[in-house]
This record gives C-alpha cells, structure tokens and sequence, in this order.
C-alpha cells in the first residue's frame, strides 16, 4: 500500500469514535500501521475491524491517558510490534460541566486536567523517546478554536485546551532539535456523534442547530470529521517538514471574523 503516510507508524488516543476513528482511518488509507487506542474497547476493536477488512494495518490498545504507567506500557507495546514509532495524535479527551470558574469544583478541574492536559503530556512524554530513536517525528494535538480564544461556556474545557496550546509550542521549541515536530489543531463545531445526539434533541434539529452554531462563521456549516482529519494528515505527513508550533484553526473562518 502506498500513500501520503507509507512507511508510518502511528499513535492515535481517543480513535474508537468520532474524528480520532476518522483519522485513524484516514491514515491507514494513506499507508500507515494504526495503533489505535481508547478507553471504549468496542469501539476500538470495531474501528480496527473496518480499518483490516479495508486492507489497513492496525490494532487497538486498552488506554486511559490519565495513567503514566498504562501509557508507558502500551506505546512500548505498540513500538514492539510495529517497529517504530513516527507518529503520535493526542485526541483523547473529554468536555466536563459547563460551568464558569467560580462554580467549578477541584474535583471537576482535576477530573478533566487528568484527561485533556495530563494525558497529552504523559503520550508526548513516552512518544518522544521511540521518535528520538527513530530520528524524526510528527506529534499533532488536538486544541480546539477555545484554546485560542476565550467564550462564556465550558470553562474548564476550554483552559484546558489552552494548555494544550502551549504544551504544543513549547515542545515544538524543545524537540526540533531531534527533528521532531509538534502542532495543533483547533476544530470549531464537528458533527461527531455525540454532536449529532445534541443536534438532534435541539428545537428544530439539526439544521437548525447549524444555523445556531455557525452564525460566527464564514462557512455556514458545521464541520465534519473528515475535515479535520486531512489537517490532521497534512501536519503528520513528511509534506509538512518545515512545519512546527503551528495552531492551525479548522473552523469554517469562525476565528477570523
């Protein structure tokens, strides 16, 4: 199999569903071994089913990323078996309450800072050395348009992934030096299925949720998986070999209005 990706071995955290799977597939279309991990087991091993029977090269890992060890583990794991490890994309994670500050608990930001910053900082942390070995790397995280700018809901989630923004430029300073690259991306609204289920349950439905949701935007649609995955591609890919630190919105033009 050839493609934009052959020769790869790539790391994906959260891929049993919505645009982490759609990437996943995507890479493995484009030639790479997927090793995709999750905590949702059925997903993964479902996604995995689609991906072989496709003709893709790919396997799931059990993986909750707030855990150090597990994630130590399971990339050793996944490097023992694919060889090596060229590419990592953390986008595991999870929205919390919709809560302003002064009515989040220390529970409710530590729950959500285990998944959404811990976790991009233990895979970054145990991908680094296997992509040191292998003489370069690509690691994409997963922001959102929030860890640009600021808006009155998801609090947590969003300071969140403004961690991640900076973790994403301060490794790009850091490991480009071992020709490793590190960039972001931050999607606005994608119609992901837990998207769907709210879509689907607002006054008017889907399109009026749209019509809700993108009234900021220069593109009046919402997003879709596939969109954000070939940003995904195109920052994991050799085409982007002088690409690094970058915060590259995939938004419908919601951040440049």
């Amino acid at each position: 199999m050839t493609g934009r990706l052959a020769g790869k071995t790539a790391i994906l955290t959260g891929a049993a569903s919505g645009m982490g799977r759609v990437t996943a597939e995507l890479f493995a279309r484009e030639g790479a071994s997927v090793a995709l991990t999750d905590v949702n087991d059925d997903g993964g091993k479902a996604a995995v089913e689609e991906i072989t029977a496709a003709g893709g090269e790919a396997g799931y890992w059990h993986l909750d990323v707030s855990d150090e060890s597990a994630i130590e583990s399971v990339f050793a794991d996944i490097v023992s078996r694919f060889g090596k490890l060229d590419i990592l994309v953390n986008c595991a994670g999870v929205m919390g309450p919709d809560k302003p500050t002064h009515e989040v608990s220390e529970e409710d930001f530590d729950a959500l800072f285990a998944v959404d910053v811990k976790g991009v900082f233990f895979c970054t942390k145990h991908a680094v050395p296997h992509m040191i070995a292998t003489g370069k790397g690509s690691i994409v995280n997963f922001s959102s348009i929030y860890g640009l700018i600021g808006n009155d809901e998801f609090t947590t989630y969003h300071v969140a992934k403004g961690a991640v923004t900076m973790q994403t430029k301060q490794d790009a300073a850091t490991y480009g030096k071992h020709n490793i690259r590190v960039n972001s991306v931050h999607p606005s609204t994608v119609l992901t299925p837990l998207v769907e289920g709210i879509a689907a349950d607002y006054p008017g439905g889907l399109p009026a949720y749209e019509e809700m949701m993108t009234g900021n935007q220069s593109l009046r649609r919402l997003g879709r998986p596939i969109d954000v995955a070939y940003g995904v591609l195109y920052l994991a890919s050799d085409e982007a070999d002088w690409v690094t630190g970058v915060s590259l919105p995939i938004d419908g033009g919601y951040t440049a209005r």
